[in-house]
């Protein structure tokens, strides 16, 4: 096992990958997720942890600048409710975002 300090360099020249979306909250139930990125995203899927429910969704593939509409329910989903929303680059890496209300 290879350890580094925290202000050694490393050889890893790979920067972070930024978070594709905008979360759109303004009109709940409905909220909105944008792909702001330049890439077409697929298999992007919705989950939630906690007390709120959502009708279930088939994967889908947002293009750039395409927008999913999520309707959520519940009470106070500020508090008890994390969105989870995965999705695939186009190299097949997949990753996962947690959305708070």
């Amino acid at each position: 096992m290879t350890t580094t300090r925290p202000d050694e360099p490393t050889d890893d020249s790979t920067l972070a990958y930024p978070v594709p979306f905008a979360f759109d909250r303004s009109s709940p139930p409905r909220y909105r997720l944008r792909n702001a990125s330049l890439e077409t995203l697929t298999g992007v899927r919705f989950s939630l942890l906690g007390a709120g429910s959502m009708p279930v969704q088939a994967p889908i593939t947002l293009e750039p600048g395409a927008v999913a509409e999520i309707p959520i329910y519940g009470h106070d989903l500020a508090r008890s409710t994390v969105l989870v929303v995965r999705w695939h680059r186009a190299n097949g890496d997949e990753y996962l975002w947690r959305a708070s209300f």
